[in-house]
């Protein structure tokens, strides 16, 4: 997966509120910015952000490119690119990865002398994620997890799951790019539960394990899909390789469920009225 470095200088560029847009990535998980760029970056690429002038270099933050498109300047610059980036991941001012830790981790990339978008190379990108995962925002705990002590070991059924569908760089990456439904049953925690199951899904990583070599690198936007709880059990339930997607709707549709149907009660009364009154009509003729 392709990765580039954004530098930001405050003291240069600051036309948004950077606290604010912290505290709203840590509430939502996500806070698009359109980004001027000075090349052109295909959608999908990892964005890591790097803090530059007085307090820099330090990386501060993660998103994805999801979009591009020519943004014309004040000198009418045809040159210049507006990428849509979708920060997921950001650090307060204060706290960002210093560079005395990015020289030590990864001592390839000039960290000092930077240009405004600098393309990395595949295995600093896969070192940079690893370094994210240490010194970055601390992982809250999961919710779909029983709280430690709740129940006996053995009464707790496990889910065979990968580290790549607990990585939340890349399910925050999935997210932005496929949403929120469940992508083979279509069900929405917003719809069924207003906002407090707003941003909330299981990703679901389809690559076979026994294709997950010491070199592979993931594609968050093609190796991992949004699934609800139910169809991510379905996926690895019974199975030493996951269903995939499509597998997952076709065995949904040959056992006659409707994607994003709920017959409601209300539905099934109105329904009994109609026989009635139709059969009564009947009747009088």
């Amino acid at each position: 997966m392709s990765a580039i470095i954004l530098g930001w200088d405050p003291a240069r560029w600051n036309q948004w509120n950077y606290s604010a847009v912290v505290e709203q990535v840590a509430v939502t998980g996500l806070h698009l910015e359109p980004w001027t760029v000075n090349r052109s970056v295909a959608a999908g690429t990892d964005a890591w952000l790097l803090l530059l002038g007085a307090h820099g270099p330090g990386l501060i933050g993660h998103g994805v490119v999801l979009s591009e498109q020519p943004g014309p300047s004040a000198s009418q610059d045809t040159t210049k690119i507006t990428v849509q980036v979708a920060f997921d991941a950001l650090l307060p001012l204060g706290d960002q990865v210093s560079a005395d830790v990015l020289h030590a981790m990864i001592g390839s990339v000039p960290w000092g002398s930077l240009e405004q978008v600098t393309e990395l190379e595949p295995g600093d990108g896969a070192r940079l994620r690893d370094v994210w995962a240490d010194y970055g925002p601390e992982r809250g705990p999961d919710p779909t997890l029983p709280a430690p002590g709740t129940y006996p070991d053995d009464a707790v059924a496990r889910l065979a799951v990968n580290r790549y569908e607990r990585d939340p760089v890349a399910r925050r990456a999935c997210i932005a790019h496929r949403g929120t439904n469940c992508a083979a049953c279509g069900f929405s925690f917003e719809m069924a539960y207003g906002e407090v199951g707003a941003d909330f899904i299981h990703v679901h990583h389809e690559v076979p394990a026994s294709q997950l070599g010491s070199g592979y690198q993931l594609d968050p936007l093609t190796d991992l899909v949004p699934l609800c709880p139910n169809c991510h059990a379905m996926a690895h339930h019974g199975v030493s390789s996951p269903r995939s997607e499509a597998e997952l709707r076709q065995i949904i549709a040959n056992a006659g469920y409707l994607r994003g149907t709920t017959v409601t009660p209300e539905e099934l009364e109105a329904q009994r009225v109609g026989f009635e009154v139709l059969g009564n009509e009947k009747s009088a003729q």
